[in-house]
C-alpha cells in the first residue's frame, strides 16, 4: 500500500474491525468494512470518469455518511477534498468553485436548487448527486458505488500532498482556499489525540457542520482513526440531541457555545441522562464562566480550544482541569504546535503584554491556493503564521485572546469578515459609506451592526438591508442592527476608526 494519506484509513481500519461501527445515521449504522468497500469502489469510479490526482472534487451538503465517502475516496486516488459551507449564497459558492477549478461536485439532493444556482455560474465536469437527480447529466453515488470495482488503485499519497481545500472568507473580501496537506491533517489528529484522550470505543456525536473544520478535523477524524463510532447529525436539535445521548451512550461531544447554552434551555434538560458522556468539547468562542458551572453541576467538564483553518485547526487547548481557574483564556499551545505571542518588532512580547499571535508546526497550511501575495502576508519562511489576532499571556504560559486585529468576529461559531460584508453593502444604491462591526449577542455571541452613510436623497431601513443582501451573502453575516450616521469617523489620514463605533456601541 503506497497511500500513507488519509484515503488510506478506511481501508487501514477495515483490517484492524471491519466488523466495528463507523458510522450512524438516522439510525442506519455502517461498519468499517462496509465503508472501506465503498470508498474503494467511489474512488475507483471517480477516476474512471476522469478524476485524477491533483483535480478537486467538490461535496455540498449535510453531515452524511456520503460526505465521509467522498472525501475518503477523492484522497484515495490522489484528488483533492473541498467540504463547501451549505449556509453559503449561490453566488459565494459559485466564486469558490470557480477558484478551485472544480473538476467534480457531489451535492445532496435536498440542496438542488443551490447546487443548480452554482452549476450554472461555475459549470463542472462530473455531477453526482446523493439521492434522487433532477439533472439528466448527472450520476447518483450509489451507481457510482455500483460500477466502482474494488482494486488496489497503487497510487502513492504522501504526508506534503494536497488533500483538502477549506474555504474562509478573507480581510479583502473574498474568500481564500485553505491549503491543508495530508501531514497537516495527521498532526492535527495526533494534537487531539494527546489533549482529549480519545478511545478505541468513543460514541462520538457530529452535529456541527463537518464542513467546518472543528467539526470535521478535531472531533470526526480522531473518532475514526480511534475506531470509534460517529453519529453524524444534518442538523443541531437540542431536543434530539438530550434524546441521543443516552439511546445511543454518547462519550464525546463538541459544539460551539451557543449550541451548548441552547441544550440547557431545551425542555427535558433537567432530568436528561448525560451519564455516558466523557467528554465536552467548545470551540468558536469562549465559554462563558456561568454555562461552564451549569455543566459541571451535571457532572461535566467543557474542554476548550482556540485555532483557526490555517492550522488545520488546532493552536491551543484549554484542559478540563483548568477550565475554571483559567476561565477566559484559550490555554497553552498543542502538542506538536508552536505558538509565540510578538511585538510589532517580532520579538516575544513579555508577560502581561499584548501582541499577536503567531504558530509554527506540522498542522500549520502549506499556503492559500493560488494566492501567493496573501500567503507571503502571513507565513514567513520558517513556517510561522500570522494570525492577526492578539493575546496577552499570563505568567504561567496561557494566552488571553484579547483583539481581533482582522476585524472578524464569530457568529454562532462561524467566522464573519467585515470586509466581505461592507464590499457587499456598498453595492446598495443607497449607500456611500459603511462599516460592519460584531457586537455581542445573547445567542450567537456576536452579530453584525452595519454603520451607513447614505446618499443624498436616499433611504435605508433594516428590512431593506436584510433583503438586498440575503442573495449576496449567508444569512449568519448579514448585520442584525443598522444605524445610519452623517459620517463614519476616521483619523487625519482617513483611515477609518473602528475602534470610535465599538467604543460607541459598548
Amino acid at each position: 500500500m503506497n497511500d500513507h494519506g488519509l484515503g488510506s484509513w478506511p481501508r487501514r481500519r477495515a483490517r484492524v474491525a471491519p466488523d466495528d461501527v463507523a458510522l450512524i445515521h438516522d439510525g442506519q449504522q455502517r461498519t468499517y468494512g462496509e465503508l472501506a468497500d465503498r470508498v474503494d469502489r467511489l474512488g475507483a469510479a471517480l477516476g474512471d470518469l476522469g478524476v485524477e490526482a491533483g483535480d478537486r472534487v467538490a461535496y455540498l451538503g449535510p453531515n452524511h455518511p456520503a460526505f465521509v465517502e467522498t472525501m475518503f475516496a477523492t484522497m484515495a486516488i490522489g484528488a483533492v477534498f473541498v467540504p463547501l459551507n451549505t449556509r453559503l449564497a449561490p453566488a459565494e459558492l459559485a466564486y469558490m468553485a470557480r477558484d478551485a477549478e472544480l473538476r467534480a461536485l457531489v451535492w445532496s439532493d435536498s440542496l438542488e436548487d443551490t447546487a443548480r444556482a452554482v452549476l450554472g455560474d461555475a459549470p463542472t465536469d462530473l455531477r453526482v448527486v446523493v439521492g434522487q437527480p433532477s439533472d439528466a447529466a448527472a450520476h447518483t453515488l450509489e451507481e457510482l458505488v455500483a460500477r466502482g470495482a474494488i482494486r488496489d488503485m497503487d497510487v502513492p499519497v504522501g504526508h506534503t500532498d494536497t488533500a483538502m481545500l477549506m474555504y474562509t472568507s478573507g480581510t479583502t473580501g473574498y474568500p481564500k482556499g485553505v491549503t491543508l496537506t495530508h501531514g497537516n491533517l495527521t498532526w492535527n489528529v495526533f494534537n487531539v489525540l494527546i489533549d482529549v484522550d480519545v478511545s478505541h470505543d468513543e460514541v462520538t456525536l457530529v452535529s456541527a457542520p463537518m464542513f467546518h473544520t472543528a467539526a470535521l478535523n478535531q472531533t470526526f477524524l480522531p473518532t475514526f482513526v480511534k475506531g470509534g463510532t460517529a453519529v453524524l447529525e444534518s442538523a443541531f436539535d437540542p431536543v434530539r440531541t438530550l434524546r441521543l445521548i443516552p439511546e445511543l451512550g454518547i462519550t464525546w461531544m463538541f459544539g460551539v457555545p451557543a449550541m451548548f447554552q441552547a441544550l440547557t434551555a431545551a425542555p427535558g434538560w433537567d432530568e436528561a441522562d448525560l451519564s455516558s458522556i466523557r467528554a465536552v468539547e467548545a470551540g468558536g468562542a469562549p465559554v462563558p464562566e456561568e454555562l461552564i458551572r451549569t455543566y459541571q453541576a451535571r457532572g461535566l467538564t467543557f474542554m476548550q480550544g482556540y485555532g483557526m483553518t490555517e492550522a488545520s485547526p488546532g493552536v491551543l487547548f484549554l484542559r478540563a482541569k483548568d477550565s475554571l481557574r483559567k476561565v477566559g483564556t484559550a490555554g497553552t499551545p498543542c502538542f506538536f504546535t508552536d505558538v509565540d505571542v510578538i511585538d510589532d518588532a517580532g520579538r516575544s512580547a513579555p508577560a502581561g503584554e499584548p501582541g499577536e499571535v503567531v504558530v509554527q508546526g506540522p498542522n500549520v497550511m502549506r499556503g492559500y491556493w493560488r494566492k501567493g501575495d496573501a500567503t507571503r502576508a502571513v507565513l514567513d519562511e520558517d513556517g510561522w503564521f500570522r494570525s492577526g489576532d492578539i493575546a496577552i499571556r499570563d505568567e504561567e504560559g496561557y494566552l488571553r485572546i484579547v483583539d481581533r486585529k482582522k476585524d472578524m468576529y464569530i457568529s454562532g461559531g462561524e467566522n464573519v469578515y467585515p470586509a466581505e460584508v461592507e464590499n457587499a453593502l456598498f453595492e446598495h444604491p443607497a449607500v456611500a459609506e459603511c462599516a460592519v462591526i460584531g457586537v455581542a449577542d445573547q445567542r450567537w455571541g456576536e452579530v453584525g451592526r452595519a454603520y451607513v452613510v447614505l446618499r443624498d436623497g436616499s433611504s435605508l431601513d433594516q428590512a431593506e438591508l436584510e433583503r438586498f443582501l440575503a442573495a449576496r451573502l449567508a444569512r449568519y453575516k448579514v448585520p442584525k442592527s443598522l444605524v445610519v450616521v452623517a459620517a463614519l469617523p476616521r483619523n487625519a489620514s482617513g483611515k477609518l476608526l473602528k475602534k470610535e463605533l465599538r467604543r460607541d456601541d459598548a
